[in-house]
């Protein structure tokens, strides 16, 4: 039997270079980049009482022209007065 230099070939482990395998990109670090969504840095929130949210949704569906806009505002108000047993 001869000998070879396949025996002296160390293996490298991939520790340099970027991480790919993204096809092609450099692959993105766990987590969602959308994670401070709802974080405020205001001292006070002020949040609608749901009177005043429905009072905005009748105003908005009188003044839109947009049928999804249209469409979306119904069925919030409908969500409302389901809620409160007025929907018949």
């Amino acid at each position: 039997m001869t000998n070879s230099n396949l025996s002296k070939i160390k293996p490298k482990l991939r520790t340099t270079g970027i991480v790919s395998g993204n096809f092609g990109r450099p692959k993105v670090k766990a987590g969602s980049s959308l994670s401070e969504i709802g974080m405020s840095k205001s001292d006070k929130i002020y949040v609608a009482k749901p009177d005043d949210y429905l009072q905005r949704m009748y105003d908005a569906f009188e003044k839109t022209e947009d049928p999804k806009l249209k469409e979306f505002i119904y069925e919030e108000i409908r969500k409302i007065l389901i809620q409160r047993n007025l929907w018949k």
